[in-house]
């Protein structure tokens, strides 16, 4: 009988849904922060420097994760075209993670090393100039932008605070290492250090 009063009560049913889904949900999440290969970085990994900081800042900016995600699945096709499937550890000092499931241009995780500089200077400038087909819009105007060099160490400091191990040296000299670069310089030096960390195996 007790059943048929929770049928017929929509609010006290919802409430129970909310209970029995929270239970699940910290029951399901819960081990995950206590797990090493979640919270610990990969063999290798390094936090970015502030010219790749920078770089990942304007990948965000521009929206570039709403086409490609970061995240190679463990299935065969997958490591096949991309290389080694994603792992937590590679991503601990990320914040946000840029893992994701929609892939309208190829997954870029492990993108690092693939191309060379000018490769990608040229493909961001205009895609179509090396990839005929593409219909990734172009770029120009993050060639003419320069960094400001003002709000780097600023970030570094935030990233310090979240874990990301950067010491009293990186931020003093963040501003200098960055001065005088272009936003696309900042950029190609994100995309060649993506997935580095972990080798790729083809």
């Amino acid at each position: 009988m007790s059943h048929e009063k929770i049928e017929k009560n929509i609010g006290l049913m919802a409430l129970l849904i909310v209970i029995v889904i929270s239970f699940g949900g910290l029951v399901e999440i819960t081990p995950l922060f206590f797990l090493k290969e979640t919270t610990e970085p990969v063999k290798g990994l390094k936090p970015y420097t502030a010219l790749q900081l920078e770089g990942r800042d304007i990948y965000i900016r521009e929206g570039c994760y709403t086409c490609h995600s970061q995240m190679i699945r463990p299935f065969r096709a997958e490591t096949e075209r991309y290389g080694h499937y994603s792992v937590a550890g590679e991503f601990v000092y990320d914040h946000p993670f840029q893992w994701g499931s929609k892939r309208t241009g190829p997954d870029l995780a492990r993108v690092g090393g693939r191309y060379s500089d000018d490769w990608h200077r040229v493909h961001l400038m205009n895609p179509r100039d090396v990839v005929p087909e593409s219909n990734m819009p172009s770029f120009p105007w993050l060639a003419r932008n320069t960094i400001d060099d003002e709000l780097t160490p600023k970030k570094l400091q935030v990233m310090r605070t979240l874990g990301v191990p950067y010491t009293d040296e990186d931020i003093n000299n963040s501003s200098s290492s960055v001065n005088g670069k272009t936003e696309i310089d900042a950029l190609i030096a994100y995309l060649q250090v993506m997935g580095t960390s972990i080798k790729n195996r083809r």
